[in-house]
């Protein structure tokens, strides 16, 4: 058996015949990787929690729109127009684009949002009919030939493991997670989610870790495609995730229940990006070698502040205040305008890069500027931690 299991770790890193490797760069926790779509060139956040193929900035001319698709997120759906993709191109790879629509809506901020450049989004259908692997640890796609059978790798189950794909989700990656008193859920993986893994309160309540009803501390907004959602972060002990033992983990809980019916949420950046991960859809099998030698995650200190920009303007609404936070104690409230924090303005900010800026060591102060009534506010605020402690 243990020789069985070194040639399966050599599987991983030693490519086979017919290999095509992609190299792709890593922003604030997403991967970007470069395309040519019907000739244009464009930066892509590669997100498996997209089902579609991919979705881009409409100042990039790939040619006419040819219809529209509805998209699903966390908590609605919402409609797009959409251009037949003629080719697709990683890199070396050609990607068959057969039936392949590209999603355009106006200008979003990419670029800000994962630090680098970027046009648009890269979806799992581009690489559902390939077997493909997402190496973290070196920055690269690697596409293997049909011939590699991804079921023939012997998992250790210590620091390689293979998970089976559930019947559910047609286009999606849905496996299956389960909690310390044993019950389950099916989540999605999900490049694109930045977050460790996002499910939602009713589904806690389904599998008996949240008492029906009960109230959550420290709700915060989070904003989606289709809008705004109340949202909580939970801690939890020894979850099994795809099979992956995880001793201490911190998740994001949305306030609303799931806008689908076959899964539960999705399993995000944060835990993926610890593992090189071989994906066969048609195997129904993903690999998993845990490169970093971590697994789960801790909580991260916070001001308890929820904004973004207001509607008829860049300037920095501060949507809700964390119940029991340090904004909320300090007498910050919703309607007050969020000027600086820590010495940055945040006009405009992209949500990715305010969240930054409000996350650090427990304890750790943050001068803040404010405007209410058109009166300045000055205050020093100390981050803290807003989770509530499910580990019993």
């Amino acid at each position: 058996m243990a020789l069985l299991t070194c040639a399966a770790l050599l599987l991983t890193t030693q490519a086979p015949a017919g290999i095509v490797d992609v190299p792709f760069s890593v922003g604030e926790d997403a991967i970007i990787v470069d395309a040519t779509i019907n000739g244009r060139k464009a930066s892509l956040m590669f997100d498996t929690g997209f089902s579609g193929a991919v979705v881009l900035d409409e100042n990039i001319n790939i040619g006419p729109a040819t219809g529209v698709m509805n998209l699903r997120d966390f908590v609605g759906v919402f409609q797009a127009k959409t251009v037949k993709i003629k080719s697709l191109k990683l890199g070396q790879k050609d990607i068959d684009s057969t039936e392949m629509e590209a999603v355009q809506q106006p200008a979003a901020n990419y670029s800000f949002s994962y630090n680098t450049h970027c046009d648009g989004i890269m979806g799992f259908e581009v690489i559902a009919h390939n077997i493909t692997e997402i190496n973290f640890e070196k920055k690269m796609f690697r596409f293997y030939p049909k011939s590699y059978d991804i079921t023939k790798l012997v998992p250790d189950n210590k620091k390689t493991f293979l998970a089976k794909l559930l019947p559910t989700g047609h286009n999606s990656l849905e496996m299956s997670v389960a909690a310390a008193n044993g019950g389950k859920m099916t989540l999605a993986l999900d490049t694109g989610n930045a977050f460790f893994a996002t499910t939602h309160k009713d589904v806690l309540e389904r599998i008996g870790l949240w008492k029906t009803g009960q109230d959550a501390k420290f709700l915060k907004s989070a904003f989606v495609a289709s809008g705004e959602v109340a949202s909580w972060y939970a801690r939890f002990k020894d979850m099994s995730i795809y099979g992956i033992p995880v001793p201490d983990c911190t998740w994001s809980i949305i306030d609303a229940a799931s806008s689908s019916a076959e899964g539960d949420g999705t399993i995000g950046y944060g835990f993926l990006s610890n593992f090189n991960i071989i994906i066969d859809y048609e195997r129904r099998r993903v690999w998993f070698d845990n490169w970093t030698g971590k697994t789960g995650n801790l909580p991260k200190a916070e001001l308890g502040i929820s904004a973004a920009p207001e509607a008829s303007g860049r300037r920095m609404f501060v949507y809700r205040v964390s119940n029991g936070g340090p904004a909320e104690k300090a007498g910050i409230r919703r309607g007050d305008f969020l000027l600086s924090i820590d010495g940055h303005d945040v006009e405009g900010m992209d949500q990715r890069k305010l969240w930054k800026l409000m996350e650090g060591e427990e304890g750790s102060k943050v001068p803040i500027v404010l405007s209410r009534n058109g009166q300045l506010i000055r205050m020093e605020l100390s981050r803290a931690y807003l989770v509530n402690d499910l580990r019993g």
